[in-house]
């Protein structure tokens, strides 16, 4: 059994892969073997989660999700513990390994109840497994409810009831305990991971991941995406100079937004890049960029672009349409944030230039946030919250870029390949300005070389690790100490 972490690389597959792997194991096995082995792995989860736990409250669907709560029960009532298990669903019309499961329960002597025990120090969700369509109801739903006011933590087995395991959607409300503070919450990911426990609500339904291949070894199939882990630590040689690490110039910051440009120039120089230009569409802001030296001022109009990696955008405003031309045009890797995607959404000859670059070999990545990717896509925010691997996915292959789809489990996607999830940040990166930090610290791994799938992904990883280590009690996490940190 593997704890997944922000570190973890692995592959990800969708619910009909999995079913394939499901079935070629189960053929080359006894029969009954992969329930037995995924009721253990549950139980000895639950045993470690909860080692002192008298009452383990199981509740088991009408499906094989359901049997493997019921073999995992039977394995806690022979070591001692005290299960409870609630069904919901016609035991005639369980499938035989769930049935097989049922008795062995009864035959261990789990106490079966028809309704959830008044207090309980373990709760197991086996309602609903990957194959749920349709939001828990009835009994499920109060059930599910009751869970998650309990402080007692729970252990979802293979995926939380109510998550779509390959979009994250949650289809009923998880709620938590009374006075506000999150439940514990596991989920024991069986047989392979599914993208959905990594983004949109899957991260907040999950909690803690663990994944257990039932001893089946390597999964056999396409992955739908990718957890891809840390970028590996390359020192800079002794031998080396500014120029050996390129120039970043930041277009941005109109009248009123000058912060937003001076972040991602900021986060562009702590992330590595040997020179950061800052072109600021507003010539009055000029004295705020002499706050900091390193940066070099420039008149937009006057960057050469052709040698350097521009990083647009970043509280542009209305502006940055007129640059954005010779922008998309001239620049030689280009890093597209905020107000230039909102431009390029509606300006259907800019959209023509940016999909020109691929085919002339220029890098691109976009950095959009679900609304700015709904504009892309001529759709809703909720939309692209409802499937975030496909609209990166699309936007890759419309645009021919590299998208970074930002959110909780951030989406890495380029055209021809398998996106990637990213598993480090959290709501510290819900302030103004962590965006345009973002952006920086891409155009920096692109100055220094790196791919732009390579630069966005790594970037991605560290913007989010710098917020998961920042201290507990130390003040707020800002854009701008962020970007000093992005690096780390």
């Amino acid at each position: 059994m593997q704890r997944i972490t922000p570190d973890t690389v692995a592959d990800l597959f969708d619910v009909a892969t999995t079913r394939r792997i499901e079935q070629a194991a189960a053929q080359a096995l006894p029969a009954h073997t992969l329930m037995e082995r995924a009721g253990l792995a549950a139980a000895r989860l639950a045993m470690a989660i909860a080692p002192h736990a008298r009452t383990v409250w199981v509740a088991c669907g009408p499906g094989n999700n359901g049997g493997d709560g019921f073999e995992a029960a039977a394995r806690l009532r022979l070591r001692g513990f005290a299960p409870v298990v609630t069904f919901v669903g016609d035991e005639g019309r369980l499938p035989p390994d769930a049935r097989a499961s049922l008795q062995r329960a009864r035959d261990a002597g789990v106490e079966f109840a028809p309704h959830p025990p008044a207090a309980h120090d373990l709760a197991i969700d086996a309602l609903l497994g990957i194959g749920a369509t349709r939001p828990p109801e009835g009994a499920m739903a109060e059930w599910l409810a009751r869970m998650h006011a309990a402080p007692a933590p729970t252990l979802s087995i293979d995926v939380p009831s109510g998550l779509d395991a390959e979009t994250g959607v949650l289809r009923h409300r998880a709620g938590g305990p009374a006075d506000g503070s999150p439940s514990p919450r596991h989920c024991l990911s069986l047989l392979t991971l599914k993208p959905g426990l990594f983004t949109a609500q899957g991260r907040d339904a999950c909690g803690s991941i663990w994944f257990d291949d039932l001893g089946c070894g390597g999964a056999a199939g396409a992955p739908a995406a990718r957890l891809a882990g840390a970028p590996a630590v390359r020192p800079r040689p002794h031998a080396s100079h500014k120029g050996s690490y390129g120039d970043v110039a930041v277009i941005g910051g109109a009248p009123g937004m000058a912060g937003a440009a001076l972040l991602a120039a900021t986060a562009a120089l702590h992330a590595g890049a040997g020179r950061v230009y800052a072109g600021l569409l507003d010539p009055a802001a000029a004295p705020l960029a002499a706050l900091q030296p390193e940066l070099m001022l420039r008149d937009a109009a006057s960057l050469d672009l052709s040698r350097t990696v521009a990083v647009c955008g970043c509280g542009g405003g209305t502006a940055v349409r007129a640059v954005l031309p010779r922008v998309l045009a001239t620049a030689a890797a280009l890093v597209l944030d905020a107000d230039a995607l909102n431009a390029i959404a509606t300006d259907g000859h800019l959209q023509a230039q940016l999909q020109a670059r691929a085919s002339r070999g220029r890098p691109t990545v976009m950095t959009p946030h679900p609304l700015e990717a709904a504009r892309l896509l001529a759709c809703t925010a909720q939309e692209v919250q409802a499937d975030r691997l496909r609209a990166a996915r699309e936007l890759a292959a419309r645009f021919g870029a590299v998208v970074v789809l930002k959110g909780s489990g951030t989406v890495i996607a380029e055209a021809g390949a398998p996106p990637v999830v990213n598993l480090t940040g959290n709501a510290r990166l819900a302030t103004a300005g962590t965006g345009d930090v973002l952006a920086g610290m891409i155009g920096a791994g692109l100055a220094s070389g790196r791919s732009a799938f390579d630069a966005a992904r790594e970037a991605v990883w560290r913007h989010g690790h710098a917020a998961d280590v920042w201290p507990a009690g130390a003040p707020a996490l800002t854009a701008g100490a962020l970007g000093r940190r992005g690096a780390s």
